[in-house]
């Protein structure tokens, strides 16, 4: 069940102001399981999911007894040439390693493991921390940010295209880590879906919420908390500065956005992939290697193409043009931007996909075989636009798009 705040004070109603257009509302006494919208933006300002501390606790604990098994043990198996091939997450970001890219193996390593790993740390920290009265704020402050970067869920389409990619060369067929990988997958799912940090900041410090309007409430970007600043001008539940915008947000944004299409013009150009077969060497970049796959299996290479050509040039032309109407004070079709923004923060994590298929296939194929398979220079530059891409998104701040608005509006007015 849902609700939209509304702009006129009820009894328990508490003042808020929403992070993504800093509008001041009014907001109704809510219940655990009702989400609550921005009248303004519509963007949701109280989740209405309630798992207890100790149910997310369970699920990180069996998260940790599966990741040793669905790490290291082998995904998939190949026969060639009589040759018996394994391959798991480990040995991919091993391979990527050997053959002298630590850097594109370390993003690997931090997406498919790094970060996983990370939350269920941070939700085992959180259930003892509690008991033990441990300072709980920075392990908060972090979660809420790390859920973007676990890509458990990427990695296992990526499976799947490696598969298809290597299956036209040896017979396959699946490994004991594969089903201890979709149980990770589904329990890290199920985790970050009702992993609502909203309310554990609210269980672990609760804060008195403003009943009165006043113009000095400022919403923290940290925990959400709608309040005054302390004397130090921090917010009093996180100790985060409040401020009235992100410091140097479109300083940040346009850094990371520029160095994206600097890189992505090499990822794009040289070869991604090198295929070694009965000597002879073929070298791909990203499009050639689709309109290949595209010739064995049409679904699979449209998957492929929008995770790694239509979703980073999309992020990339969306960010342009957010970034130059904050510039030039666009006060037409704000809605659409601000839609624009939410899409494009949800799909870039996918671009990911074609390294977490590099990883694998090299992992199944290596240069003992007459059949081997090798990274190509375009593999960094690729890795590193899209991590540069959701930099740009991430510290864009959206409250920017709505002054930007306002101020073209009153120019106009004028």
């Amino acid at each position: 069940m849902k609700i939209h705040a509304i702009s006129q004070a009820l009894p328990q109603a508490r003042y808020q102001r929403c992070s993504q257009c800093d509008t001041l509302f009014s907001l109704p006494q809510v219940k655990s399981t009702q989400s609550a919208y921005c009248p303004c933006c519509d963007a949701k300002v109280h989740h209405g999911r309630d798992w207890s501390l100790t149910r997310l606790a369970a699920m990180a604990v069996a998260m940790l007894l599966l990741m040793p098994v669905a790490f290291s043990e082998p995904l998939v198996r190949i026969y060639l040439l009589g040759a018996k091939i394994d391959a798991n997450v480990f040995q991919g970001i091993w391979q990527m390693t050997h053959q002298g890219d630590p850097i594109t193996a370390a993003m690997v390593l931090f997406c498919a493991v790094g970060a996983p790993a990370t939350l269920v740390a941070a939700i085992i920290y959180l259930y003892f921390g509690n008991k033990l009265g441990m300072n709980l704020r920075p392990v908060l402050l972090m979660l809420d940010k790390l859920k973007e970067w676990v890509m458990l869920d990427i990695y296992l389409v990526g499976i799947g295209v490696a598969s298809i990619k290597v299956k036209e060369y040896a017979f396959m067929q699946p490994g004991v880590g594969l089903v201890a990988f979709v149980a990770l997958v589904v329990l890290s799912l199920m985790t970050m879906i009702h992993l609502n940090v909203e309310q554990l900041w609210e269980r672990f410090y609760p804060q008195r919420p403003p009943r009165v309007c006043n113009a000095q409430l400022r919403v923290c970007l940290g925990c959400d908390f709608t309040g005054i600043p302390d004397k130090r001008g921090r917010c009093p539940r996180c100790h985060v500065p409040l401020r009235n915008r992100r410091r140097h947000s479109l300083q940040k944004s346009w850094a990371a956005l520029i160095a994206s299409i600097v890189f992505l013009l090499p990822a794009n150009l040289l070869p991604i992939s090198i295929i070694y077969v009965n000597g002879s060497r073929q070298e791909d970049t990203i499009l050639s290697g689709i309109i290949s796959l595209a010739s064995g299996n049409i679904p699979v290479a449209i998957v492929v193409f929008i995770a790694s050509i239509l979703v980073p040039f999309t992020k990339v032309i969306v960010m342009l043009t957010l970034l130059l109407s904050i510039h030039f004070k666009c006060e037409r079709g704000l809605r659409t931007r601000i839609l624009l923004l939410r899409f494009i923060t949800w799909i870039g994590r996918w671009s990911m996909l074609d390294l977490f298929v590099i990883a694998l296939t090299m992992s199944l194929v290596n240069r003992d075989q007459l059949l081997a398979f090798t990274m190509g220079p375009a593999a960094f530059y690729f890795g590193a636009a899209v991590i540069l891409t959701i930099l740009a998104v991430e510290w864009l701040d959206s409250r920017l798009l709505w002054d930007a608005h306002e101020s073209g509006n009153a120019r106009f007015a004028d």
